[in-house]
């Protein structure tokens, strides 16, 4: 199989991290019916698996087409055959260094017999015999890998194949799958829930006033924004196992960019998690005070999380402004800018602060109102 040289761009990273999130946010809406979700079969997301992971049939298989479990053993097999490959390219290398040894070697021996050393024909039998025994399995190496490699490009052309055939063939199963799943009991049950948990409210924490209605949204955006990001690595890293395993050709790049787009995402999430109220905290007493006794503690320990998050943002902010002063990057290949990620740092603290602030409010208004 050729090699994949391809390096992701600066911009199309960058790009990527800001585009990216926006289109799913798009596609999501066009797919709900209302304030209902809708929970049919997504077209854009029948080929968005295609593009990714059309390779192990998940299109079909989010299709409720359970051919789709044909392509799994099919890049099984492609895989295997890959790595069979390149064992065979080893082989050719051994083969390739015996050869010019013998050859050396020989030359040696012949240019004793001309000096008369002894012996010297006995080492010229020895190696004609290295030489040619090398010589054979360099052509058995050479047949097993041209065998190998034309088993590689028939799978790959097999999976290809099945792939732009999906292309045509994905709206069809999508009308297919509508109509199986119209009458599914359990899909009605979906929906229900559904509506409860929509109706419930889960969790958020309340919003009495403007300011944290406001905050609630920014953040609760920020929050969605920064959740598809885990969709860009999901693509990134089958990328990198194709590039790796099928065409051995690693990259420099899938990890150091996406563990730097976790690092962002944790730290801008932040806020949404506070909004949501998920943050792992030690409640043992605290889930069993009144909503005024709660409110008083809340208030009582914010002075404790303002010192944080103004020691946060302010540290955050000086980090961002030494890396972009001196155009940080990384120290690998890559080279990938290192002052945006550090200005999440400050963004998420800001988002985090504006967050607690909302629930200053709010625990002081359920202060006035109880008392």
């Amino acid at each position: 199989m050729p090699s994949l040289n391809f390096v992701l761009p600066h911009w199309m990273y960058w790009g990527g991290l800001i585009l990216f999130p926006l289109l799913a946010i798009f596609m999501l809406r066009n797919h709900k019916d209302g304030d209902k979700p809708d929970l049919s079969a997504s077209l854009s997301i029948s080929y968005f698996l295609l593009i990714t992971a059309g390779f192990i049939g998940m299109h079909r298989l989010y299709l409720k087409n359970f051919w789709g479990l044909v392509f799994i053993p099919i890049f099984i097999a492609l895989l295997f055959a890959n790595a069979t490959s390149r064992d065979t390219r080893e082989g050719i290398s051994n083969s390739s260094n015996d050869i010019a040894k013998a050859e050396f070697l020989l030359e040696r021996a012949q240019k004793d017999l001309a000096n008369g050393n002894e012996g010297a024909q006995a080492k010229i039998e020895k190696q004609e015999t290295l030489l040619s025994d090398a010589n054979v399995r360099l052509e058995e190496a050479e047949q097993n890998q041209s065998f190998w490699q034309k088993v590689v490009q028939g799978l790959a052309l097999l999976l290809l194949g099945g792939i732009i055939f999906d292309a045509f063939r994905i709206p069809s199963m999508k009308r297919q799958c509508d109509i199986r799943e119209r009458d599914n009991p359990i899909v009605h049950n979906m929906e229900l829930d559904q509506a409860l948990i929509t109706a419930d409210g889960g969790n958020v924490m309340p919003e009495h006033n403007a300011f944290s209605r406001f905050v609630g949204k920014l953040n609760n955006f920020v929050g969605t924004f920064v959740a598809y990001w885990s969709v860009i690595a999901v693509i990134v890293y089958y990328y990198e196992v194709i590039a790796r395993y099928v065409f051995n050709s690693p990259t420099n790049w899938a990890h150091e960019g996406m563990f730097l787009m976790f690092g962002a995402q944790y730290l801008l999430a932040g806020g949404f998690c506070l909004r949501e109220n998920a943050h792992v905290r030690v409640d043992v007493l605290y889930t069993h005070f009144s909503e005024r006794k709660k409110a008083i503690v809340d208030i009582l320990t914010s002075v404790f999380f303002y010192i944080f998050m103004i020691s946060l943002l302010v540290s955050g902010w000086t980090f961002f402004m030494d890396s972009y002063s001196v155009g940080e990057v990384s120290f690998t290949e890559w080279g990938i800018q290192y002052y945006p990620i550090k200005l999440s740092l400050t963004a998420g603290a800001l988002l985090l602060l504006l967050q607690g602030t909302s629930r200053l409010l709010n625990d002081i208004n359920t202060l006035r109102q109880v008392s």
